[in-house]
């Protein structure tokens, strides 16, 4: 998971940065990279959509121009409209195609864009809802600038990968022009009475090398221009940015739906459990020692005795589970109260360093305080450590929260996990849950939030 740290005043070395456990080790590699980049299948695939890119580029402006220029003089009747709106549908089965294409030979991944859907059902309804929608017109203008752009793309492919091609192994078929041809190999230059050849063995080495250049280079040069393709497949032919960020903001509603109706039967469950269960046995205790009361009163004392002590412990059940709601120290004295108040219950000892000039918002305040809660509770029953650090400071308009312990590590945000609850909780609201936890240890687990005073 990629992270964005905003400017640090304090140049606070940011140690959640790591890979994290359970990274891929490293693939040692033979072969340097520009020595390994015409051998490698990205490279033939990356040249196949580039091949495949010109016809189908030039079908798809051609079609584009013949639907708009039909649709345009035709414009002044109701024809025009539908003409339009089939040849808007047929762009966005050409990026249909395009996506698919990119997917396979660039391992570009592309969402699909939301589908045209018309209010009531019909024709009608349906071209109205492709002519308005932007999506239709990004894929229309797709197949009007990536046919120049194919163009130019396809010619130098196909100038370097045959020039490079023909110089390097020019020396192995050189035989073949004084053989079959009549003449002593490639002609440098001719006119009536003087003609050069390339044959002599330094200027077949030289070809050579020419092309061994070309042959290395050929990739990479494919590769930079692929680079606009790319930004063309993802800016134009995938979702609207409203469209995305939509579809962020349901999900994440959905998390803290969910996150809030678990809060709710976590509450119920240790009411019922705890503090309920102990005052209806506080209420049955008093009620037998009112009847004792007057038949024997030290027995009854000794009963408000034993319902004095229960009270104390229900009350410091409540007092417990209020403080799981939003403790009171968090509003009255900020974070840094509050995180020293829960660091001393954690079973290790932990140091806490809070710079921060004023306070986040309150929403914001109170997920930091349950994050740093959640992770010094998972220390001290996972990690196996003998102490632990909490940093809390403001990077721009950015919260920036980091837990760090000497235990064993191992730790990883997978899914159903305890750190991948948290993870959602944290993007919910548009923050980051980094983790970097090496089996060994040490483990430093970083959170990003935003800020919002």
């Amino acid at each position: 998971m990629a992270m964005a740290y905003g400017p640090d005043t304090r140049d606070r070395e940011h140690r959640g940065a790591g890979t994290g456990f359970g990274a891929k080790a490293p693939v040692t590699r033979f072969l340097p990279a520009p020595l390994r980049a015409p051998l490698e299948g990205r490279t033939w695939r990356e040249l196949l959509f580039t091949l495949l890119s010109f016809p189908l580029s030039t079908v798809m402006f051609c079609f584009s121009i013949t639907m708009v220029s039909m649709s345009a003089g035709l414009l002044v009747t109701f024809v025009g409209i539908p003409v339009l709106a089939v040849g808007l549908a047929f762009c966005r089965g050409f990026g249909v195609l395009e996506r698919h294409r990119a997917r396979a030979l660039l391992g570009v991944e592309v969402d699909d864009p939301e589908r045209v859907r018309g209010k009531t059902g019909g024709a009608m309804s349906w071209m109205g809802s492709i002519l308005k929608s932007g999506v239709s017109w990004r894929h229309l203008l797709y197949t009007l600038l990536h046919f120049p752009w194919s163009t130019f793309t396809f010619v130098v492919a196909i100038t370097v990968w045959s020039t490079g091609l023909t110089a390097l192994t020019y020396p192995l078929w050189f035989w073949l022009f004084p053989l079959f041809g009549g003449q002593g190999g490639i002609q440098l230059y001719g006119d009536e009475t003087h003609r050069e050849y390339l044959d002599t063995p330094f200027e077949l080495a030289v070809a050579g090398g020419i092309g061994l250049v070309l042959v290395m280079a050929a990739p990479w040069i494919v590769r930079g221009l692929l680079v606009v393709d790319r930004l063309m497949v993802t800016g134009l032919l995938g979702p609207s940015t409203l469209a995305t960020r939509v579809s962020e903001l349901e999900s994440d509603r959905g998390v803290v739906v969910d996150t809030a109706a678990a809060d709710l039967r976590r509450i119920e469950r240790d009411l019922h459990d705890g503090a309920q269960a102990r005052l209806v046995a506080l209420a049955m205790d008093l009620g037998l020692a009112k009847e004792k009361l007057t038949d024997d009163p030290e027995a009854a004392a000794r009963m408000v005795d034993e319902a004095h002590s229960e009270v104390k412990v229900a009350l410091q059940e409540l007092r417990d589970l209020a403080r799981g709601i939003h403790p009171a120290v968090l509003t009255d004295r900020g974070l840094d109260a509050a995180l020293s108040s829960i660091s001393s219950r954690c079973t290790v000892p932990v140091q806490v360093s809070v710079d921060l000039d004023t306070r986040p918002a309150q929403a914001i305040e109170g997920i930091a305080y349950f994050t740093v809660s959640e992770l010094l509770q998972n220390i001290s029953k996972h990690s196996r450590a003998t102490r632990a650090t909490v940093d809390v400071w403001r990077a721009a308009d950015r919260l920036m929260l980091q837990v760090t312990d000497n235990g064993r590590g191992g730790a990883s945000p997978e899914s159903g996990g305890g750190l991948a609850g948290l993870a959602e909780r944290l993007d919910a609201v548009d923050g980051v849950l980094v983790v970097d936890s090496p089996a060994g240890g040490p483990t430093t687990v970083t959170a990003e939030l935003p800020w919002r005073g």
